[in-house]
């Protein structure tokens, strides 16, 4: 339990850096189900559309210190390769 001022401080900013973090994960997982849905719709410019939308939302969770660098290159390396498979 929090006791001093400057731990009680910490502990209000991790309360408001998890949500805000919670909340930039919750919108990439969204933009990421709406390529995954239109790779299984099998209509390759949907997503196509799809993949060009997450791609910087995904980048920004990387800047933002969200998702490691390699973690946001290794799934969009995927879901890109996976779309020129549709082809």
């Amino acid at each position: 339990m929090a006791n001093s001022p400057q731990s009680k401080k910490r502990a209000r900013q991790n309360e408001t850096r998890f949500a805000v973090n919670k909340a930039r994960r919750s919108r990439i997982r969204t933009y990421l189900r709406k390529v995954e849905e239109a790779i299984a719709s099998g209509d390759q410019g949907a997503a196509q559309t799809a993949f060009k939308a997450a791609q910087p939302e995904l980048m920004r969770g990387v800047t933002k210190g969200v998702f490691h660098k390699n973690t946001a290159a290794r799934k969009l390396s995927r879901l890109s390769s996976r779309i020129k498979a549709m082809a």
